[in-house]
Order: C-alpha cells, then structure tokens, then sequence
C-alpha cells in the first residue's frame, strides 16, 4: 500500500499509475481526502489516496489485452451527442410528413394556420402522455438502463449509479466508485459534457431537471460558493446590490440559486460581460417611474 498526494484526484491517480506502472484498473484506490479550493488559500485541501496493487499474477501481456480491448469499447462524447442529433433530425422530418399529409386533403382552408394548430396541440399531446403515463418508479427505471447501458463497456470502474427524484422536477443522477473522479476532468470538461448529455435526454424526454454528483464534485463545488458568498450576502444587506466575480460552468447556476433564495425580493439575474465571462449581479428593482 502506498499514499498519494497531489493538488486533485486526477493527478494522484497518475502519480499512482506511475509509480506502479500499470492501468488504473490494475489497482484498488481508496481516498482519504477529497481536495478543496478552499477560498482565498483558506481550507484549501489536497487530494490523498491509498493504492494497493490487485494481484500480481496477471501479467503485463493481460494487461496490455486488456487495456486495448477498453479502447476499442471506450464511448466517445462526440457519438453521443451525435445520436442525439440525429433524434432531433428524425423528429424534423416527422413534422415535414405531418405537414404534407394535412394539405393534401382537398377543400381545406387555412391550411397552414391549421396545421400549426393541429401540431402544437398534438405536439403537447404527446408531452403530456409521456409525463402521465410514466410515473416516478418507471423514469428512474428507464433512467437508470440508458445510464447503465452507456456506460456497459467503458473502462471506468464505477459502483451502481444511483437514480432518485431530488424534487418533483428534478432527477438526482450520482456516480461513485473507484474511478468516479476520472468522469470529472480536468477543470471539470469532462463532468459539464456528461452533464449537457444527461441533461438534454432526460429534460427532452420527461420535461425534467438534472442534479448531477460526481465523487462529490457537485457537493465540493457548492460548499466553495457557499463560502465565497458569505461576504458577500452581508454587503448586500448593507448596500442593496452586489457583483459576483466571473464565474465559471455550475458555479455561476449555484450562486444564482443561493442569492436567490437568500433575497427573494430583489433583481437577481446571470450577467455576461464584454470577454464573454457570466457573473450573478444583485440588485434592487427598479420601476418605471424611476
């Protein structure tokens, strides 16, 4: 057994790799601390981990197999979100088929308002029968399988993902597990592109949110904004308004939650600068007297 130390999980999980000179799915890893930003250098915290290496009955040659066969299987973003396209072009062409198929009936007037009327109100037909004839217990099931079955052939050594409601529009979507902390990337790239996956499938097919943990990255990323906007929660009840600095991906959605709920009464709204950086700007309503 040997302790690993470095500034995230990512780079521990290489120092181990290094130094035992195999693939991460050859070692059994168990963290000890989950780094921290911390703010301003306060409560900042480095990754530790404890590796043990599997047994050393299996040779490099299995390894070698082994590893290469996960490449082979190993899912790529881009074929995700390319499926994803593509349902979104079949569902153009059936609205194309629809629309050719009202105008040809003879003597219809208004055909063009009328089939615009015929498709949203059936568009939202079939929306609210997805909706009602599934209930809670049946989208976590369906869920569940589409996220089992993406990940089936990966390389990741992942425990069984946990599925629940966090609200009533809200899907609770939680990976842990030894190589959980690879899904987030460096910066986190790798947990937004999950994040916008899982998301635009589970929001297109059930009309609900997406709260997505990863290793407690999710959790990690909330208590750092919780502590960044202490301060400034207190200047705001001074002076009425507030701008946060550039926030980046989640963070900038976690702040907007947190002052919102903290001042229900006031103008709390995602501003995007000139560089293109977005930042949460508080402020008092303004009417139009004023």
């Amino acid at each position: 057994m040997k302790k690993f130390e470095a500034k995230s999980l990512e780079e521990a999980y290489e120092l181990a790799k290094n130094e035992f000179q195999c693939s991460i799915t050859n070692l059994e890893i168990e963290i000890d601390q989950q780094p921290r930003k911390g703010f301003l250098g306060i409560g900042k915290k480095n990754a530790i981990i404890r590796v043990f290496e599997k047994s050393s009955q299996v040779s490099s040659y299995a390894r070698k197999n082994k590893e290469h066969s996960f490449r082979k299987k190993d899912i790529k973003i881009e074929d995700v979100s390319k499926k994803i396209q593509d349902s979104n072009k079949e569902e153009t062409q059936v609205k194309s088929y629809k629309k050719q198929e009202l105008r040809s009936v003879p003597n219809l007037e208004s055909k063009e308002n009328i089939f615009d009327n015929f498709y949203e109100v059936d568009e939202k037909q079939q929306i609210s029968q997805l909706i009602v004839k599934k209930d809670k217990d049946e989208i976590l099931q369906e869920v569940k399988a589409g996220i089992d079955s993406l990940f089936s052939n990966t390389c990741y050594d992942i425990d069984e993902t946990k599925v629940e409601f966090y609200d009533d529009e809200t899907i609770y979507v939680e990976f842990t597990g030894v190589d959980s902390a690879l899904l987030i990337g460096k910066e986190g790239y790798r947990y937004k592109a999950l994040s916008y996956i899982l998301f635009n499938w589970i929001n297109e097919k059930y009309g609900l949110m997406l709260r997505l943990e990863v290793a407690e990255f999710l959790k990690n990323q909330e208590d750092s904004i919780h502590t960044y906007l202490e301060p400034a929660i207190e200047i705001i009840k001074e002076k009425g308004s507030f701008k946060t600095k550039p926030l980046d991906g989640i963070l900038v959605h976690i702040a907007l939650k947190r002052l919102r709920d903290e001042f229900p009464n006031k103008y709390v709204a995602v501003k995007t600068n000139i560089r293109g950086d977005r930042y949460v700007l508080v402020n008092e309503y303004r009417s139009k007297e004023q």
